[in-house]
């Protein structure tokens, strides 16, 4: 049965149920300290929750057995074994070539916390022991297994906007022109492309994407949803492509994974790499995604248009609704970098708006002794409050109410029941922190991402996505990455920094 392209349908390893392996006697189960759809013992590593006999002297061996077969990256030898290597093309004039050897490896988890009572501590057992835990470093290699001649490249960029696509794909073709390619393509508006015969592919060059990057969106488009694996896979197959670079979030990888597993089964020499994209940049294991700076950056105009208006004002009230579905890194960064929020909604932590300890009866607060407020909500922060129309877009994401809109009524209400003159203003402004050029931070990201997805797929690597990991680049396999969505932990110091600087109560 095919398989249609969404966030939900393609892949579906255990987001929302945990996986157990038959635990022996005295065997101990441990449950996530996270949130309940997640998935592992914690969040830097593990993606699926497994039985540790910790009576079992070799426990430690084991899990560490385990996490480096998880982490293993797929390679076109596995389904190739006579797949023959070249010396690298990857040469640039007037320098010594570069190489990262294949055994080089970056360390996931670098803080040994010494108890589960530490901040954002990561155990795997009661007693935190600690584990080496290392993947693959990204970069140029040696040897290759594609000759650039017999190269045809596809670049293709789905769900929304996020700042730094155009410089991503121009590095993906600068780096393909670099190592001798000739044939680079895009795929327009997403995994549509593959299939619509109204959409011709998109021929590439270092010509045309010399200075794509000083403007934002995407030179290729986006869409969401799409053709079944097996349409795209055929598309493939009948084009010639057997280099394809997927730029989106979890669904997109999804997608990704599931067009690499077709190639395999249909015994398709294809290298398959994705390039991380959320600016809500709830990726797993990343430092962050691409975007995600210039996003935050871009807020800082949001909330001191907020603070302006709020503090120009007879007891004004800012509302900001900025972008985080299921995370509210975007909302908490920027409320941190500005130092003009009073409080900060996001997802992962609950709230009452009304009650003694709400934010409403806080906001009374902060009017009589500060005279103004700036509030800063997450756009998947209190969706309990508001109607469930079951509506889902075409990625399969849940349509959200606007948590803005009703924070700014009940504002409003609230401060009319008690006789308290309030003067709320709302804004919104979640596309255009999408849409903007990256800034320099993001432009550096991008640049090295796309440098290292082309490096990775001459190496030979499929099914993986290349990203950040403790300022080093990495290579990871799709699966491990796409478990479930990262989130905020409120137990973390970050999240006790942006109430620090807030000021806020627990609002329950």
């Amino acid at each position: 049965m095919d398989v249609l392209i969404s966030s939900t349908a393609i892949f579906t390893p255990l987001k929302n149920s945990v996986l157990v392996r038959p635990a022996p006697p005295g065997s101990l189960i441990l449950k996530p300290r996270f949130p309940e759809n997640s998935v592992g013992f914690h969040r830097g590593a593990a993606v699926r929750a497994t039985a540790i006999d910790l009576s079992d002297p070799e426990w430690k061996l084991k899990y560490q057995r385990d996490f480096e077969e998880r982490f293993s990256i797929p390679h076109i030898t596995d389904a190739f074994p006579d797949a023959k290597a070249i010396p690298s093309t990857f040469c640039l004039k007037m320098r010594s070539p570069s190489y990262i050897n294949n055994k080089d490896r970056v360390l996931l988890k670098v803080i040994n916390y010494s108890s589960p009572a530490s901040a954002g501590a990561v155990c795997i057992d009661p007693g935190c022991t600690w584990i080496e835990q290392w993947v693959q470093r990204a970069g140029p290699r040696e040897k290759i297994y594609f000759r650039p001649e017999e190269v045809k490249a596809a670049i293709v960029t789905c769900g929304g906007l996020c700042p730094g696509l155009n410089d991503v794909i121009r590095h993906i073709v600068i780096t393909l022109e670099i190592y001798g390619v000739k044939n680079v393509v895009g795929i327009p508006f997403g995994y549509r492309g593959f299939s619509d015969k109204n959409l011709p592919e998109i021929p590439l060059s270092r010509k045309v994407v010399q200075n794509i990057h000083l403007s934002g969106g995407s030179l290729l488009g986006v869409s969401r949803g799409g053709p079944t694996v097996m349409e795209i896979v055929d598309s493939m197959e009948s084009r010639g492509i057997n280099m394809l670079f997927v730029l989106g979030g979890n669904g997109t990888h999804a997608g990704a994974n599931a067009i690499h597993n077709e190639c395999i089964k249909r015994r398709m020499k294809v290298a398959v790499v994705g390039v991380p994209k959320t600016i809500d940049n709830d990726i797993l294991h990343m430092d962050k995604t691409f975007g995600f700076d210039t996003a935050v950056e871009e807020a800082q105009r949001a909330i001191n248009s907020a603070y302006i208006e709020a503090h120009s004002a007879y007891h004004g009230i800012g509302v900001v609704k900025l972008m985080g579905r299921s995370s509210g890194f975007i909302a908490m960064q920027a409320s941190l970098a500005s130092g003009q929020v009073d409080i900060c909604l996001i997802p992962e932590v609950p709230f009452n708006l009304h009650g003694p300890d709400g934010v409403l009866k806080h906001l009374k607060y902060l009017i009589e002794n500060k005279g103004s407020a700036v509030i800063c909500v997450a756009e998947g922060a209190g969706q309990s409050f508001l109607e469930n129309t079951n509506a889902k877009d075409a990625s399969g994401n849940k349509v959200l109410g606007d948590i803005g809109v009703h924070i700014q009524q009940e504002t409003k209400k609230y401060f009319k029941e008690v006789g308290v003159s309030a003067d709320v203003k709302y804004i919104d402004p979640t596309y255009m922190i999408r849409a903007v050029r990256a800034n320099a931070s993001d432009g550096i990201l991008c640049t090295v991402l796309g440098q290292n997805a082309v490096h990775g797929a001459f190496a030979g690597y499929s099914g993986i996505t290349v990203g950040i990991i403790n300022n080093h680049y990495a290579y990871l396999p799709i699966p491990e990455v796409i478990a479930y969505a990262k989130s905020v932990d409120p137990n973390s110091r970050m999240w006790h920094r942006c109430l620090t600087s807030t000021g806020q109560p627990d609002f329950l």
